[in-house]
């Protein structure tokens, strides 16, 4: 049990007016209602967002979190089982509900979809090949959510698989979240680039989009993954998203599929 979380009476009364006001519309217009749990996982999420509980740490328990909003326990239950689905928060047996983070092994796994046709799915190491900081094109400013011309890193990196070239990655961030963030910095972490983005930019990945087509290596694809030019590669356009459904990267990823697929579960 989190003894340190705060449940003053002004908290309590801030998210007993919250899912009042939830359960009402604008003067004039139909009501609209949603489910206590909804508003519950809502509140949750808001906390989340703001930092009050870090990736990684131990929320309250499900009374706690009960007495803090004046609902039931099962209402609270129902709204973490809902975060839990969507990864924003992980259960283990005995211990609690903790805030996921992107230095769990199964959080690197969830967004690296490229596995090998033959043994286990790992990791890749990483060569950094290129950062620098640029003026957002356009089509990078609308995946953004931000203005044509504002401050983006640009990152340029080759995965490799058993020491061989099979991702070359290019990412765009938004400069006024990502500031500092240099090659030397990114060769030096030795983890996970999302577990970097959270640990140091306080940015937390919880979702992301792909469009997903066949394209062939132009000359420069084709030296930083040593393939013949015109060779079949495999192109990923991803756009990530933290709280608030904020989009916070843009990548495109070229992979080589020569002794991977790509996979993905749908349930």
């Amino acid at each position: 049990m989190n003894s340190n979380v705060p449940t003053s009476n002004n908290q309590n009364n801030t998210a007993t007016s919250n899912i009042a006001g939830n359960a009402h519309s604008a003067p004039g217009a139909s009501p609209t209602f949603s489910p206590l749990y909804q508003q519950i996982k809502a509140l949750i999420t808001q906390s989340l967002q703001s930092g009050e509980w870090k990736p990684g740490e131990l929320i309250p328990s499900e009374i706690e979190l009960a007495s803090r909003f004046k609902v039931s326990q099962g209402t609270v239950r129902k709204a973490i089982d809902e975060l839990s689905a969507e990864n924003l928060v992980v259960r283990r047996q005995g211990k609690g509900t903790f805030v996921a983070t992107h230095h769990e092994a199964r959080a690197q796994f969830r967004f690296l979809r490229l596995v090998p046709d033959e043994g286990k799915p790992h990791y890749p190491e990483n060569k950094i090949v290129e950062v620098k900081r640029l003026r957002a094109p356009a089509d990078v400013a609308r995946a953004l959510d931000i203005k044509s011309g504002d401050s983006v890193v640009f990152i340029r990196r080759v995965q490799y698989f058993s020491g061989v070239a099979t991702i070359l990655d290019d990412l765009w961030l938004p400069g006024v979240i990502f500031k500092g963030l240099t090659a030397e910095r990114l060769n030096e972490y030795k983890g996970p680039m999302y577990g970097l983005f959270e640990t140091e930019f306080g940015t937390h990945m919880i979702r992301a989009s792909e469009e997903i087509r066949a394209v062939c290596a132009d000359d420069i694809v084709a030296e930083l993954l040593a393939v013949p030019a015109g060779a079949p590669l495999l192109k990923v356009e991803r756009i990530s998203y933290t709280y608030g459904d904020k989009p916070v990267e843009l990548r495109r990823g070229l992979y080589l599929t020569a002794q991977h697929h790509y996979k993905n579960e749908l349930s």
